[in-house]
């Protein structure tokens, strides 16, 4: 089969391919044009050439009433006929689709001028710029405009309109967007932050901020964590994070913007004002610890330390704070010359309520350490060793300190400020002093390492004494019990020598009385006897002699002791001696020799015979010796 007889049979399948293939064509010069229905159609008049509105007004780009050029009436998808490719170019454009994360801004080619010293195109009613005729029979303007189009599918007609995308804006937690605006009114004079107006849903209804007087700049007024849609072309915002006052701090604020301050501090404040909340100036009341939303550029706040702060005037040493970064070693002079450094720390407080006058008369805490605090404590140390001698500085340094403590803390008190305490760190004296100091030191612990020496001996000497007490301890205590027994035993012997004694005072008077009462029987009976001897005797002496008697008497005496009746040797006397005076004699002599030989000295010699009594005999010296005498 050759592709003549194919052709004869298939003829309609190649019509078909031809229709298919250039059907478009063929629509085109029958006047119909097909948009799909993702698209619009862009239609371009080339030329007119009857009627009125040939040609489109000076300064137009865009048709209303049919002239040559762009027409604002896009096709919709769909057909669409009379549309003759001669007199009409038809352009396709895909809607366009914003995304959740973007906003459409958009740019008027066509519209009138703008006015009134507007940057960006007032808002008309255009359903999002879908409707291009109303935007310009409703006074629309050209150039950028203020209204954005949210995320979404627009049927736009690019030829009138051009879209951008951007960014939404995010702004985090904990932080803070700060707006400027490029349009609206201009900011007064002096002022650097246009104030808060209402009624413009955060800057996201630009023509709105307008309408109700918003100005163009820096805005007071910031936006917190969220999403916003914002013109890039009517507004910038700048995210920074949340001012934070911290724990043990007031946060004083500064206002840069709002209406004339006027002074709440008082009349005894004369160093700088106080305003109260939305005013310019220092604010009376502080804010407390906690995270605020402030503008860092209309409003500054400065934190103030309300817990106790340490400041170091020592080199190379500083809190953590750093407000002593720059405070060093103090250096003195004594009265008696000697130059030494010396390390102070300085405690100071500052109460809540006084923060906003400390801000409002120094700027700062820093600008109060080094204009009061470290001329005020530097000179202080300086005067008061010029009084002292080095020595007496060192020595008498907790009375150096209490002065000063007392001292700055008055002088601090016109600055609002509490002095808690002075503490004088370490001192430095010249090497000179101190070698002084050294010498002086160890003399004075050699006299306390003697002294403790010599304690330490009488405490070894009470502690060996003790110890030898300790020892004797026992003994002490046994003759200790001794005694007390002893004692016990003594007054058991006293009580039984008291029971005896009185016994034998009983039984002694008893003895007594019947001696008594014998004696008496005795000494009548020897009474009665004696009278009658007495008497005999008497009678015998009167009948023979009282010498005769006593010769007879004597002699019996001498016969019962025994004793030779003529003596061995005779003593002379006196012619006038008798015989009984020699026997008496002889008696005597013989009774003293018996007694020195058996008496002890002193001892008396005694007779109990009653016919012999004691006489001492005396030879008269004139009386030569007897014969046969030695002497």
């Amino acid at each position: 089969m050759n592709i003549i007889q194919i052709l004869e049979n298939f003829w309609w399948l190649l019509l078909i391919v031809l229709f298919v293939a250039a059907h478009k064509v063929l629509l085109r010069v029958f006047g119909i044009v097909m948009i799909p229905e993702d698209s619009v159609g862009i239609v371009n008049r080339k030329y007119v050439l009857f009627g009125a509105h040939k040609a489109l007004p000076d300064g137009s780009i865009i048709a209303l009433r049919g002239e040559a050029g762009l027409q604002a009436d896009a096709l919709p998808p769909g057909v669409h006929f009379w549309l003759w490719p001669w007199q009409y170019s038809v352009e396709r454009q895909v809607f366009i689709t914003i995304g959740p994360g973007s906003i459409g801004v958009v740019e008027a080619r066509d519209g009138k001028p703008l006015q009134g010293g507007r940057v960006l195109g007032r808002q008309v009613s255009c359903d999002s710029f879908q409707d291009a005729r109303a935007f310009l029979t409703q006074g629309g303007e050209r150039g950028p405009q203020i209204t954005i189009i949210p995320p979404g599918t627009y049927r736009i007609n690019t030829s009138l309109f051009t879209v951008a995308l951007a960014p939404v804006i995010e702004v985090p937690d904990n932080m803070v967007g700060i707006v400027t605006t490029k349009d609206g009114k201009p900011l007064p004079s002096g002022e650097i932050a246009g104030y808060e107006v209402p009624g413009h849903n955060l800057f996201q209804d630009a023509e709105s901020f307008i309408t109700n007087g918003g100005y163009k700049g820096l805005q007071e007024q910031v936006i917190l964590a969220g999403r916003y849609f914002f013109n890039p072309r009517f507004a910038t915002v700048e995210i920074v994070a949340m001012t934070e006052v911290k724990i043990a701090h007031a946060g004083v604020v500064i206002a840069f913007v709002g209406a004339a301050g006027q002074d709440v501090s008082g009349d005894k404040f004369k160093h700088g004002n106080l305003v109260s909340k939305g005013q310019k100036g220092v604010c009376v009341e502080p804010l407390d610890p906690g995270k605020y939303p402030v503008n860092p550029y209309t409003h500054r706040v400065v934190e103030v330390p309300t817990a106790n702060v340490v400041l170091n005037w020592a080199d190379d040493k500083s809190e953590a704070h750093k407000l002593d970064a720059n405070l060093s070693t103090i250096t003195v002079r004594s009265s008696d010359g000697f130059k030494f450094n010396l390390d102070v720390s300085q405690i100071i407080h500052i109460p809540r309520t006084d923060a906003p006058m400390v801000i409002a008369r120094f700027g700062s805490v820093a600008n109060l350490v080094t204009q009061v605090l470290e001329p005020t404590i530097g000179n202080y140390f300086r005067n008061a060793a010029q009084g002292k001698d080095a020595i007496s500085f060192l020595k008498e340094r907790e009375e150096r300190q209490t002065e000063a403590r007392d001292a700055i803390q008055k002088a601090l008190q016109e600055y609002n400020v509490g002095a808690v305490d002075t503490l004088i760190g370490d001192i430095v004296p010249p090497e000179a002093l101190m070698k002084t100091l050294t010498d002086r030191k160890i003399a004075e612990q050699e006299k306390i390492t003697f002294e403790t020496q010599k304690l330490a001996e009488e405490t070894r000497k009470e502690l060996e004494q003790a110890r030898a007490l300790a020892t004797t301890q026992a003994r002490v205590v046994d003759a200790e019990r001794k005694v007390q027994i002893a004692d016990f035993d003594a007054q058991s012997n006293v009580k039984k020598a008291q029971g005896d004694a009185q016994s034998k005072t009983i039984n002694a008077e008893a003895d007594a009385r019947v001696l008594l009462t014998v004696g008496e029987a005795e000494g009548k009976k020897i009474s009665a006897v004696g009278l009658a001897e007495a008497l005999v005797i008497q009678k015998k002496t009167e009948a023979i002699g009282k010498d005769n008697f006593a010769v007879i008497e004597i002699g019996r005496a001498l016969a019962a002791a025994k004793i030779p009746l003529v003596p061995q040797i005779m003593a002379g006397g006196s012619g006038g001696g008798s015989i009984l005076d020699v026997l008496l004699a002889t008696l005597v002599r013989d009774g003293l020799k018996g007694q020195k030989r058996s008496e002890p000295p002193g001892a008396l010699v005694s007779t109990n015979e009653p016919s012999v009594a004691s006489t001492t005999l005396r030879i008269p010296e004139s009386q030569p010796p007897l014969k046969g005498s030695k002497g």
